[in-house]
């Protein structure tokens, strides 16, 4: 039985932590230049906008379903970049341990620790298991689905 995926977030400047960090590596992905800190400042504002713009959607620098969708990359295992940063950054709010050096590191590159990590998320919440970071798991992720 599947759980019903929440919505995409909306996410403004001024909003700081989950999931501002993996929206900024989104955003790196797609070749803005800006710091994967977590905050949602004047920067993190003006390279939404861009991006916004070059797809044509309104550009008001807040990223919400259709902001999102468009930012989104499908990843899966051998992909290296910093849309896979933004899957396991993902994976590290959702690391209860609190030591960042346990469970899913965030280096860029998809391996079989990332794979297994998106499997179970997968299969946790009855999604199809293919270990891909397509729009569905992307949404389940950047929503904070099975964070505690």
């Amino acid at each position: 039985m599947s759980v019903p995926i929440e919505p995409w977030p909306t996410v403004r400047e001024s909003n700081t932590f989950h999931p501002v960090e993996t929206l900024q590596y989104l955003l790196r992905a797609h070749g803005k230049t800006v710091a994967a800190d977590g905050i949602f400042g004047p920067e993190t504002a003006a390279a939404v906008r861009s991006f916004q713009h070059g797809r044509h959607l309104t550009a008001d620098g807040v990223v919400g379903p259709k902001t999102w969708s468009a930012l989104v990359i499908v990843v899966s295992r051998g992909s290296r970049s910093d849309a896979v940063r933004g899957v396991q950054t993902e994976f590290q709010f959702r690391n209860l341990s609190g030591d960042p050096h346990k469970g899913v590191q965030v280096d860029g590159l998809f391996g079989a620790q990332t794979e297994a990590a998106v499997i179970d998320f997968q299969q946790a919440l009855g999604l199809d298991i293919d270990g891909v970071v397509g729009p569905i798991t992307w949404r389940a992720l950047v929503s904070g689905m099975l964070s505690f």
